[in-house]
């Protein structure tokens, strides 16, 4: 399994782990307001009833007992008559009454039938006969468990962004340590290339003078070989550091490089460049042929036995851009897996490092300020990759 697909798996087995706490969180939670809902019913009911006593009875002891059981009910309830209007009501707003008799208090016959309305959403009426007559006992959640309603609520929701906030902190943190690993390996390894590359040059030098072969195509290849070494250590020495843009054409870069490339694959695969040759963009000639190889080695890879890769090179005058496709005949790219290329591990050969075009989609996006996505595949058909780079139409050099 590649880095990739086990990050994958890890993220997925995370959220699962995530859902089953999420839920057992509610479901103890709706366990809990079912009891404390239960037994709020029951002390509304017993209310109810020491109500109906108090009407029925004359014995002052159980008045008495009667006033206390009364009393001690929280939860704020409302009885009507069968007309719907309000008679008693207890557990309420102690500044307002629904009578004009009580002068001291704040006369507000709305605010308690809001507060009915509230109470016959929340629980079916208690229904009591009093004198002969049926009266309806309304009763709505304490604040206890409303508050433990939306409780389980606040607390996933503090706990994700916690988690989100502790996540993108240490993402970034691992990430930043990351990259300035693989600043400090490429810069190292440019180093490291330097000796034996400025050796080889020496080398072919000694060759072209010893048997007089300036002209022969063995020394001119190794000498072409030797460059383009010459230019990966270059590259490897500009990672970490932003890259200086200039004006370049588009064609002339893809098509050198090309011609280059073309002769060390197989030639049963054969290459076209086409487009507008005199389309400028703003480039670093090193890094764009790091993406441009990058691709083709993927449509070389793709493509099993003999096939076609093309480039095409289309000017956008509205946006000022520059468009560069690459096509291939290869095997073709699921459409589920078009963002997930260009992820850090993401391999589909046995022995890949699943880098190739991670580092072309930064070296795109950061370095060049384009983009580089999928513009089209089809499985055992082909695959299109398209660049997008900014165009030197309107550029002017900043003086030195």
């Amino acid at each position: 399994m590649n880095p990739y697909q086990n990050k994958k798996r890890w993220k997925y087995l995370l959220l699962f782990f995530a859902v089953i706490i999420a839920t057992s969180s509610l479901w103890y939670t709706d366990f809990l307001v079912q009891g404390i809902s239960k037994s709020e019913r029951t002390r509304a009911e017993v209310w109810s009833q020491s109500l109906k006593k108090l009407f029925e009875t004359d014995n002052d002891e159980m008045m008495n007992y009667l006033f206390t059981v009364k009393d001690s009910l929280v939860v704020p309830a409302i009885v009507t008559n069968d007309k719907d209007s309000i008679t008693v009501y207890t557990a309420l707003d102690t500044t307002k009454t629904y009578y004009k008799i009580e002068k001291d208090k704040v006369y507000d016959p709305s605010y308690f039938q809001r507060q009915l309305r509230i109470m016959k959403s929340q629980h079916e009426a208690i229904v009591i006969e009093m004198n002969g007559k049926k009266n309806y006992v309304y009763y709505k959640d304490s604040n206890l468990l409303s508050q433990l309603r939306v409780f389980p609520y606040i607390q996933l929701s503090v706990i994700a962004v916690f988690l989100l906030i502790a996540y993108t902190t240490f993402n970034s943190s691992r990430r930043a340590e990351q990259n300035q690993v693989w600043v400090g390996l490429a810069k190292e390894t440019a180093h490291q290339l330097g000796t034996p590359i400025s050796s080889l040059m020496a080398w072919v030098e000694l060759l072209k003078d010893k048997f007089n072969a300036e002209q022969d195509p063995l020394i001119i290849q190794m000498e072409n070989d030797v460059k383009r070494l010459e230019i990966v250590a270059d590259r490897f020495s500009k990672i970490g550091s932003m890259p200086i843009l200039t004006s370049h054409s588009v064609y002339e870069t893809i098509k050198d490089f090309v011609d280059y490339f073309s002769v060390r694959v197989s030639d049963k695969i054969e290459f076209t460049v086409t487009g507008d040759e005199q389309q400028e963009a703003l480039i670093n000639i090193p890094l764009f042929d790091w993406v441009i190889e990058n691709i083709l080695k993927n449509a070389v890879n793709a493509i099993d036995g003999s096939g076609k890769i093309s480039v095409n090179i289309i000017e956008n005058l509205a946006k000022e851009q520059i468009f560069v496709d690459i096509t291939d005949t290869g095997k073709g790219i699921p459409r589920s897996k078009f963002e997930a290329v260009f992820q850090p591990g993401f391999t589909t050969r046995k022995r890949g490092w699943g880098l190739g075009l991670s580092l072309t989609k930064r070296i795109v996006e950061n370095y060049h300020k384009g983009q580089i996505f999928v513009k089209d595949s089809e499985i055992g058909k082909g695959t299109t990759f398209r660049i997008i780079i900014k165009s030197s139409l309107n550029y002017v050099p900043t003086p030195k």
